[in-house]
């Protein structure tokens, strides 16, 4: 079962305060970034968050699940109720995510 849309942008509204929030549909399901650096991944309506040491301090206790078979576990993040938490979440998991690796030109 796909995400559906309109979760999507609910999640992305809910963290719009930890800076530029986007998604891009990928693989039939949903990556989301801030400031352009992927934090996330929107998989059958559950925001999974790249696992971080600085993410983990900021909130305790997160279990982690793969977002799809055969991927890393990530961070599943099931109340996405308190914004407060969630930006202060996603603004360390952002800081603490290597920059991404510039695109190859073609020639």
């Amino acid at each position: 079962m796909a995400s559906s849309l309109e979760f999507v942008e609910y999640v992305c509204d809910q963290m719009e305060d930890a800076g530029m929030i986007t998604y891009k549909r990928m693989f039939g399901e949903f990556g989301v970034y801030c400031n352009g650096k992927i934090i996330g991944l929107i998989c059958e309506d559950q925001l999974f968050v790249k696992p971080t040491q600085a993410g983990a301090i900021v909130w305790e206790g997160l279990s982690m699940a793969p977002p799809y078979p055969g991927a890393k576990p990530y961070y599943v993040i099931e109340s996405l109720d308190d914004r407060s938490k969630l930006t202060d979440f996603v603004i360390e998991t952002y800081k603490a995510l290597p920059e991404p690796k510039p695109k190859k030109k073609k020639v």
